[in-house]
């Protein structure tokens, strides 16, 4: 038997690439016994971790803020000591063959204490530019895995003198997408739209913040709400918190509007299980730029307009990964200080006037995919669990 750990913060960037990698696992012929645990701060995904047969432990998580928060103050020099011990005391117990971490809050403690017990450790970035806990683990990996190629020049550029040392470890596999999200057939796009209530044919735009949704993406589309719906259709993930605030919104701003021009935006406060639906019916994506969220818009061909989270709330990674994507052919980039209803409807307008454009952005989005990174990532940890 070979026991894995996991760890990683909270949010689905952390959670879902975890589970893409035990979907491996588990749909692998390999007669394998594993047993499978998390460790960390798994925020409201317990339960679905639990329901991918991963046993789940929580430690406190220590958060480093890169802006002025009385938080830090608190969670550094107090949580993160006991972070420490509880992960020393729930590794022993456990005594992994192999931790795999995803970085984030209350993941550095846990690779601490399995680097404590000599547990071989395997790190995995999806952006292109390495979060701090992951920054902070490097030392300690036996194993670097990355996502996208410029990340690669900014670890060398911030650590010159490990050049040698960090290239031997690096492995560039892509950010590992569920096989239960991307595994589709072509009948199902119909089935889809019925699912969806997608009933015209005007182009459908999915507007997606991620799994907990986007104010400033939120609050953009209700200005250009009116203009929307003369054209497209759009399934809008506003996330749960949200949600209530913004359907308000929308009565106002369309109560004057027919019922069947009102059903051209439909909202929702977290796409769940209709996720592959809403990729699957959409023209294009509207979204942020994690590397989550990016490699989701590849793996299903999709075209993007990325607007990026500035590099004040959490520094230049999703900048980098807007760039990277859009250089491959697959999306545009509209920073938030160029988020303006003149120049976004304009760049709308200039992709759907020529299909050949739509199509030439879909499949630069399937070359940039990396369909195979949840099983090299599977097999990467397999070989370091098995070493003993």
């Amino acid at each position: 038997m070979i026991k894995i750990l996991f760890t990683g913060g909270g949010t689905g960037g952390h959670i879902y690439p975890i589970l893409a990698i035990t979907e491996e696992f588990q749909s692998s012929n390999d007669q394998i016994s594993l047993k499978l645990r998390y460790l960390g701060a798994p925020g409201p995904y317990k339960n679905l971790l639990e329901s991918y047969g991963i046993k789940v432990s929580k430690i406190l998580s220590a958060k480093l803020r890169r802006y002025f928060d009385l938080r830090n103050f608190i969670e550094i020099p107090f949580f993160l000591p006991l972070s420490i011990i509880q992960a020393l005391w729930k590794v022993f117990w456990f005594m992994p063959d192999v931790l795999f971490s995803k970085g984030g809050p209350a993941s550095l403690p846990v690779v601490l204490a399995c680097r404590f017990y000599r547990i071989p450790v395997i790190i995995h970035d999806s952006d292109s530019s390495m979060g701090l806990a992951n920054r902070l683990a490097l030392g300690f990996a036996n194993k670097i895995a990355l996502s996208f190629e410029t990340a690669i020049n900014d670890l060398i550029e911030n650590y010159p003198k490990k050049k040698n040392k960090l290239v031997s470890k690096i492995i560039m596999t892509g950010n590992p997408v569920r096989r239960s999200l991307i595994s589709v057939e072509n009948f199902e796009i119909e089935a889809a739209k019925r699912i969806l209530n997608i009933k015209s044919d005007k182009p459908v735009i999915l507007v997606i913040g991620g799994s907990q949704g986007a104010m400033k993406i939120n609050n953009f589309m209700m200005e250009i709400i009116e203009e929307l719906i003369k054209n497209f259709q759009v399934l809008h993930q506003t996330g749960i918190k949200n949600f209530e605030e913004i359907k308000k919104e929308i009565d106002i701003i369309l109560k004057n509007y027919s019922e069947e021009e009102k059903k051209n935006y439909q909202i929702f406060p977290y796409f769940e299980d209709n996720l592959r639906n809403a990729y699957l019916v959409s023209d294009i994506v509207i979204c942020r730029a994690s590397g989550g969220t990016i490699f989701e818009n590849a793996a299903f061909g999709k075209p993007s307009i990325l607007i990026p989270l500035s590099a004040d709330v959490v520094g230049k990674h999703q900048i980098g990964n807007a760039y990277e994507y859009a250089h491959s052919g697959a999306g545009i980039v509209i920073e938030e200080p160029n988020l303006e209803p003149n120049l976004f409807l304009t760049q709308l307008k200039n992709i759907f006037s020529a299909p050949e454009k739509l199509k030439q952005m879909s499949e630069a989005a399937k070359k940039f995919a990396k369909p195979g990174a949840a099983r090299a990532l599977a097999q990467e940890i397999l070989n370091l669990g098995s070493r003993g």
